[in-house]
């Protein structure tokens, strides 16, 4: 039994019976995962809104068609591993999409938290540790909401895995620490990463901070190679959109989004602008989850990096901090929202506390789990 007992096989388990209670609560009717809006899928522009998930459902019912379903359709098809994925998986039955969406994020999140296990263990710490990420809120709720976020970072999770093994093997050091060879780094982790930012565009976010890394060691050749290996595929795929659809699907967000600011946090002071109670409610739950660990992760890893202590999980949590402060309002006055972006901070938050062994680091990570809260009552979630 206790060899059987992992997180992964904990998030497993916690996933299904969330997907079960799930389809239960609705009838068994696996479009409550979508969260379908009929101001999409009936062309009603007073209908109800609907969520993201609705779109991963369009496409995976019909990938040559499900744009004529989308508010922004260039931005839903750049994500378009995951409904593809599902519609395969269908076997291109329409009625079979809304099932595989379902199972594939199920296992995705099972599968991510497993690679973290792995990356804890591999250091020297608890791999119980890897419950942060698998029970995390804003992973959590791509299960229930049928949304990228699972397939996306379970992806990133096993390309660090695989370059953490290959970097090892390289150095005759299986189990202690992560340098990076001389040569380009091999097909694994540049193809895992690939997959990663077609599923979703945010994983790339993870990949910067390894050619971060790379660079300040002047490992030019592993930089192109990472960088051409991660980075062609998804602009190919960015110039088929454009041919096809008008636009390349890089932008802020969906309809009614707004657009990244120039100055940190200046998207979460503009909620003040509207309604200062709406603020101060939002504040008291972003600061402790996203805006504080942001501010102390920049802080501790450029830090560490000024003081020569350079490897990759540092750079990965300094670029996925410094990017959080300059999203868009429209994404700081949602808390699900910021949950969901601040996904790899929390994977990197997990690896840094492992490589520089600060147990502390690793406990408070144990408090991101209070995000579970965003998806205790149905009635709140987005629609």
């Amino acid at each position: 039994m206790n060899r059987w007992l992992r997180p992964w096989v904990v998030v497993l388990l916690a996933a299904l019976i969330y997907a079960g209670v799930t389809l239960v609560r609705y009838g068994y009717d696996p479009l409550a995962f979508a969260m379908v809006g009929t101001r999409y899928s009936q062309g009603d522009p007073q209908g109800s809104q609907g969520y993201d998930g609705q779109f991963a459902y369009y496409i995976a019912r019909d990938p040559a068609q499900g744009w004529q379903y989308c508010d922004v359709p260039a931005y839903r098809y750049q994500r378009i591993l995951y409904p593809l994925l599902a519609w395969a998986l269908a076997l291109g039955q329409p009625e079979w999409a809304g099932w595989t969406l379902i199972a594939i994020n199920v296992a995705a999140l099972a599968g991510g938290t497993y690679f973290t296990e792995r990356l804890l263990a591999a250091e020297g710490a608890n791999r119980w540790y890897a419950l942060t990420y698998g029970l995390y809120g804003g992973l959590m709720a791509g299960v229930r909401l049928d949304l990228t976020e699972p397939l996306a970072y379970g992806l990133v999770q096993a390309g660090l895995w695989v370059w953490r093994t290959q970097e090892c093997k390289k150095q005759g050091a299986d189990n202690k620490g992560l340098t990076v060879g001389h040569r380009v780094l091999a097909f694994g982790p540049a193809a895992l990463f690939a997959l990663a930012a077609l599923a979703k565009e945010t994983a790339l976010v993870a990949v910067a901070g390894l050619l971060l890394h790379l660079a300040l060691k002047r490992r030019w050749r592993e930089a192109v190679g990472l960088g051409l290996g991660v980075g062609l595929p998804f602009a190919l795929w960015q110039g088929t959109l454009w041919a096809w659809l008008g636009r390349p699907g890089i932008g802020a967000g969906g309809a009614m989004a707004t657009p990244f600011e120039w100055l940190p946090f200046a998207g979460a002071f503009r909620i003040a602008t509207v309604s200062w109670s709406v603020f101060w409610l939002l504040l008291a739950i972003e600061w402790p989850l996203f805006v504080w660990p942001s501010i102390w992760a920049v802080v501790v890893s450029a830090r560490d990096l000024m003081r020569g202590k350079r490897h990759p999980w540092m750079t990965v949590l300094l670029i996925q901090a410094a990017t959080l402060p300059f999203l868009p309002f429209s994404t700081w006055r949602e808390p699900l929202a910021m949950a969901r972006l601040a996904a790899g901070l929390v994977s990197a938050t997990l690896l840094y506390g492992t490589q520089r062994r600060r147990r502390h680091v690793l406990t408070f990570s144990l408090f991101w789990l209070v995000t579970l809260a965003l998806l205790v009552n149905e009635s709140a979630l987005p629609t």
